[in-house]
């Protein structure tokens, strides 16, 4: 018979399953943001448990098949908040913080209409909108002649966020977006776009702003205007979802 408190076989096997559903590979378009929400998921469901070891880097990568970087990236974007802590010497590695700072739905994230705090079932409703408004607009966009005007802003959107400091990031990048639902060619779509995206910011201030991301997002940013002024509808559209699910990804690791 088991001594009292000890694991059962099926406890055992459990926990064995969640380790492998939490340690597969992640989905390529987003690697660092996916990496990220994947350890977060493995901190706060406890399968390394406060004061453990998490894998080593080369394992972490060969499980989530991402490069030893992007796992150093993220390793480093987690000890950043305060969740993971490196330490050095022949029992190194990277360890799980013995506490944890709080939860962002409970502690740091307000609804912007002044209802009270966002639940973890309202920011699905967010970002379920947000990819309904703004992958229909980066097609939309996409599908139109556009006038040199627009065409101008688009590319000027870009250029600004993509050179713009940390401290103004979250201003221009949503300057970008809501250019793009300009040049849909639905006035009554901006302002739809426009109070989501007020959600989404209350959201993402509630999270560390990581630098690999801001360069990934640029990225994808570019992506999106790119196949917008060529005219490509289904690249436009696809760039924009594989966006807004990295920044799904990174918002659901940290508050949900």
């Amino acid at each position: 018979m088991p001594s009292p408190g000890a694991p059962s076989a099926a406890a055992g096997e459990t926990l064995a399953l969640a380790d492998e559903a939490l340690f597969r590979p992640v989905r390529a378009g987003n690697a660092f943001e996916e990496t990220v929400a994947r350890l977060l998921q493995t901190i706060r469901l406890g399968i390394v448990a406060p004061g453990d070891a998490l894998p080593a880097e080369r394992d972490l990568a060969v499980r989530f098949a991402v490069s030893r970087d992007t796992v150093r990236d993220a390793l480093k974007s987690l000890a950043d908040a305060g969740f993971v802590v490196s330490r050095r010497g022949r029992y190194g590695g990277t360890f799980v913080q013995s506490t944890l700072p709080p939860r962002g739905v409970a502690n740091a994230v307000e609804d912007p209409t002044g209802v009270g705090e966002v639940t973890a079932a309202e920011i699905e409703d967010i970002l379920i909108l947000r990819d309904a408004l703004e992958t229909g607009a980066a097609r939309a966009a996409a599908g139109r002649s556009l006038p040199a005007s627009e065409r101008d802003a688009l590319w000027r959107r870009l250029r600004d966020a993509e050179s713009a400091p940390a401290g103004d990031y979250r201003r221009l990048d949503s300057r970008l977006h809501l250019t793009i639902a300009e040049s849909a060619g639905a006035p009554s779509l901006v302002p739809l776009l426009a109070e989501n995206r007020m959600r989404v910011n209350a959201l993402l201030d509630a999270i560390p702003l990581l630098e690999p991301n801001i360069v990934h997002s640029n990225e994808q940013h570019e992506r999106v205007v790119l196949a917008i002024l060529t005219g490509n509808v289904d690249a436009a559209a696809d760039a924009m979802r594989e966006h807004l699910e990295g920044s799904a990804a990174l918002l659901r690791g940290f508050l949900a």
